[in-house]
Formats: C-alpha cells, structure tokens, sequence
C-alpha cells in the first residue's frame, strides 16, 4: 500500500512539473515582444510582475476584440481562457 501512496504522488509531481513545462513554452512565443522573461525591451509592455487579474482582462479584451492590436489579437485567439489564465499566473508570479 506504501509502494502504491509513493506511486501516485510521483505521478502527480510529475503531471504538475509538465503541467509547469507547458506554460513556460507557451510564455517562450511571448518572449519575441515582451522580453525573456516578461521583461521587456523599451517601447513594449514588461508582464513581469504584473496583477494577474490584470493580464487576464488585457488578454481576453484581445482575444474578444475589444481591445485593438496588430497582432495580439491573432495570438490571443490561439489559446483556450484556462490557457490565458495559466499564462496570466505565470507572468504575475514573475519578478519585475
């Protein structure tokens, strides 16, 4: 029964670690505009740090149109809201 307890943690430490690993590539596509990261060059937004609530809202404002864009739009649409969510975590849990 021990053997079984210790099998079923490994495997949910390691879902989690790929669960980790899978938003770090998605937030790897934001690096070309917002900096490795999240820190950006001068004259793009730096997400590093940033209320988590916050980039949600701007990404769904993008996703939904409501807010323009020349390209984040396009990308926006490209993930799922749990996609955006996790990416919006992730940055906000970066340091400035």
């Amino acid at each position: 029964m021990k053997w079984l307890a210790v099998g079923a943690l490994s495997a949910a430490a390691f879902g989690v670690q790929a669960e980790v690993s899978q938003v770090r590539a998605w937030a790897a596509a934001c690096a070309n505009c917002h900096g490795t990261m999240g820190k950006a060059e001068a004259g793009m937004e730096s997400l590093a740090g940033k209320d988590k609530d916050e980039l949600l809202q701007k990404m769904m404002d993008f996703k939904t149109g409501k807010k323009p864009a020349t390209i984040m739009h396009q990308l926006s649409k490209g993930y799922s809201d749990e996609q955006l969510q996790q990416l919006a975590a992730y940055f906000s849990a970066l340091k400035k």
